[in-house]
């Protein structure tokens, strides 16, 4: 039988979604799940100005993955190609990366967060401190948010991901690097950046110590 016989339109296996208004709600619902976290984190941002004469979030990106994205990830962990697997089983459909000005900050500004009592924290994974053996640091925190419809509510999670100015500039490189090479990268080139990552996480510290001392003395 020829493959395209079980896609639909839009190139995707049919069942996932079975139907273009799935992917309309779909891009609706994140939608709205992110919207609701950037402006708790703006609020949290603009609370922490009034407080501390200063701005802990440089800026606050999000994008919405794609149903190609979504596909592959769901193969490879051998899941079915199901609406509502993926709705159950994929948590990073929706994603905000939060970049904040010092180490100290992403820690404040997460333990705020997490003190609001209509989100869940579903999953929280600290690579700042147990960063990943590439060097790779980030804090990666899923959380669920209630998204109250006209006739319903529905708990929908996303992934946030907060970084410094220097992890946020390692982090986009490395990936770029990553992907642009068309053949294996050596143990050399791996090391290097690894050992890139870790004078970036040094400098991160200075910095904090650095503004620390300032502090002090005013």
């Amino acid at each position: 039988m020829d493959e395209t016989e079980n896609m639909d339109i839009t190139g995707m296996p049919l069942g996932f979604p079975d139907s273009f208004e799935q992917i309309k709600e779909m891009t609706m619902l994140y939608s709205c799940a992110m919207r609701e976290i950037c402006t708790k984190l703006e609020n949290l941002s603009q609370e922490f100005e009034l407080k501390e004469a200063r701005n802990p979030i440089q800026h606050i990106n999000h994008r919405l993955k794609k149903t190609e994205s979504i596909r592959k990830k769901m193969l490879q962990r051998k899941l079915p190609l199901e609406y509502e697997i993926m709705r159950d089983e994929i948590t990073d459909i929706g994603g905000i990366r939060v970049i904040c000005s010092y180490i100290n900050d992403i820690y404040e500004i997460s333990r705020m967060l997490k003190q609001q009592d209509d989100l869940l924290v579903v999953r929280e994974k600290d690579y700042i401190a147990n960063p990943k053996p590439n060097g790779y640091r980030s804090y990666h925190l899923i959380v669920a948010i209630p998204i109250f419809l006209s006739s319903e509510k529905q708990i929908i999670p996303v992934e946030i991901q907060m970084r410094t100015i220097a992890m946020d500039f390692w982090a986009s490189l490395e990936h770029q690097l990553r992907y642009k090479a068309t053949a294996a990268v050596s143990d050399s080139t791996r090391r290097r950046l690894t050992n890139i990552a870790e004078d970036i996480f040094n400098a991160d510290v200075e910095m904090q110590q650095i503004y620390e001392e300032i502090v002090a003395i005013e």
